[in-house]
């Protein structure tokens, strides 16, 4: 059990997994990855984007959940409540009638889902190397931003190509947001140049701290995800990285460092918003 001693600071553990299209490893590699967390003391632990299913999109119907009818959730939720932490679980494969949803989820110490956020941008492009992917032609977008809260600490929520528009990002940190959470599967080819500055430039323009949970290596059918798991602090500073492979992360996260910097570079005072609707 993590007994809170400073609400100014937050202990934050981050899982970058490989999951494949067996759900019994996936889970499995969650639920190791979030005990050796939690026994590293941290508070709230964050899994990548689609711990619990990477695969062929003809897959993706058949693997997907409701929120009140999937295994994989309920065990997250009973593993919340046993070791006394928060559960990010990156996001899964969420059923929701004739549609599925990119969708996030957070779990509390109590078991309660005390957040939900549904990918709003989805991934449909053409990387270098001539490699499609339309995300469109199996999920649905989400509509809706949320947050939640742990003492002091408010964390917004995003999901992979979420990080390349900007716009959303500030609009959570307009709502209140600290922190900024990213649970992604970014490709290798993308990621070799865009995950770290993209991170970077969304702690520095929001003066926020970043969490980004990345999955690492291949995948079926042809997946390669860049991994580089990473917290920024909010003058863009990475804090702690994770190698390539399979690892744990773990970084402090405090609001001294947030305040004086918001205090001593007062930018997100300036936003003029008499021309932005933001």
């Amino acid at each position: 059990m993590h007994v809170k001693a400073d609400n100014s600071k937050i202990r934050i553990g981050i899982a970058q997994l490989n999951a494949g299209d067996n759900k019994i490893e996936n889970l499995s590699a969650a639920q190791k990855a979030i005990k050796e967390l939690s026994d590293c003391g941290a508070e709230l632990i964050v899994l990548p984007e689609h711990f619990d299913f990477i695969g062929p999109d003809t897959q993706k119907q058949e693997q997907a959940e409701t929120l009140e009818e999937s295994h994989c959730l309920d065990v997250l939720r009973e593993l919340a409540c046993t070791l006394k932490c928060h559960i990010h679980i990156g996001s899964f494969l969420e059923k929701d009638e004739d549609r599925i949803y990119n969708t996030a989820v957070v779990f509390n110490p109590s078991g309660e889902m005390i957040a939900r956020y549904r990918k709003i941008h989805l991934f449909d492009v053409e990387i270098p190397g001539g490699k499609k992917f339309l995300e469109s032609d199996t999920i649905s977008p989400g509509s809706e931003l949320d947050v939640f809260t742990i003492g002091r600490f408010i964390f917004g929520m995003a999901t992979c190509y979420d990080l390349r528009f900007p716009e959303l990002f500030r609009r959570l940190v307009q709502t209140g947001a600290n922190v900024l959470l990213l649970p992604a599967a970014f490709t290798l080819q993308t990621g070799r140049d865009h995950w770290e500055i993209l991170l970077r430039a969304r702690a520095i323009e929001n003066q926020c701290w970043v969490a980004a949970a990345g999955q690492w290596g291949a995948a079926p059918p042809k997946h390669l995800s860049f991994g580089r798991s990473m917290v920024v602090n909010p003058w863009g500073i990475v804090v702690a990285q994770a190698p390539d492979g399979i690892s744990n992360l773990i970084a402090e996260l405090d609001l001294e460092t947030l305040d004086e910097i918001r205090t001593s570079f007062p930018a997100l005072k300036h936003v003029r918003k008499d021309i932005f609707s933001l």
